[in-house]
């Protein structure tokens, strides 16, 4: 009897060891559960945040470029106003600078005009300025160039020999024999530096060019107007016109 009841206390210390390992089972198994789960919520949380901090740093960097395109583009602006403000004063200066210069040529070549109609209207224009006794060529082989065409062609035109030396200086004083010079304040152009140059068209079309044609015209000027060479290169030599 005492033996069955010693077995049977064995069973129930077994059984209730048993019991008590299975309830302690699941308490450890439940912990673990509960340690993965707040496992679980820390990494999801980290995860929210690490994608709010992107987030974030996504804008300030979008909103940095946006500063730069502006700052970039009001830069560029005011560097074209600047731009056009100075070409706008480059170009009224240079207008400024054409007006006086036309100012000048007009008061320049009115004046002449004032002082030939008065010289005009005085007749001092009359040819009453004596020959040139200065030294006179013997023929115009002594000259070359457009000096040897002028003596020529004023030789053609009924003039003495004698009259070369007048307009030989008369001429070197105007242009040098040129028949490209130009005075840039009057216009007057050419070797006779006719005023303005076109009146020369009258002797022929290529008067731009032709010193011959220059000449011809020249001394059609001189005749009608002082009458000889030496008339028109003393009229020089008093006034500092012809």
């Amino acid at each position: 009897m005492n033996r069955l009841w010693s077995r049977v206390g064995v069973r129930v210390t077994a059984v209730s060891l048993l019991v008590v390992g299975a309830a302690g089972g699941i308490y450890l198994g439940q912990d673990r559960e509960v340690q993965r789960s707040a496992e679980a919520s820390v990494v999801a949380q980290i995860a929210v945040d690490d994608s709010q901090l992107l987030q974030q740093r996504q804008a300030e960097h979008a909103a940095a470029r946006a500063f730069q395109r502006q700052t970039e583009a009001n830069a560029a602006e005011k560097a074209a106003s600047a731009a056009k403000v100075a070409a706008g004063k480059a170009h009224t200066a240079e207008r400024k600078v054409i007006a006086q210069k036309k100012a000048a040529a007009e008061a320049e070549a009115k004046k002449k005009a004032e002082e030939e109609a008065a010289e005009k209207e005085s007749g001092s224009d009359s040819g009453s300025t004596p020959e040139f006794d200065g030294d006179i060529p013997a023929s115009c082989n002594e000259f070359s160039g457009n000096r040897a065409t002028g003596c020529a062609l004023m030789l053609d035109a009924g003039f003495k020999i004698s009259q070369f030396s007048c307009l030989e200086k008369l001429w070197k004083k105007e242009s040098g024999w040129n028949h490209k010079a130009t005075n840039r304040s009057s216009g007057a152009y050419g070797i006779p530096q006719a005023l303005p140059g076109k009146k020369m068209a009258s002797a022929g079309s290529d008067w731009k060019t032709n010193p011959a044609t220059q000449i011809e015209w020249g001394l059609g000027y001189i005749e009608g107007r002082y009458g000889t060479p030496c008339s028109a290169w003393g009229h020089s030599q008093d006034v500092g016109w012809y």
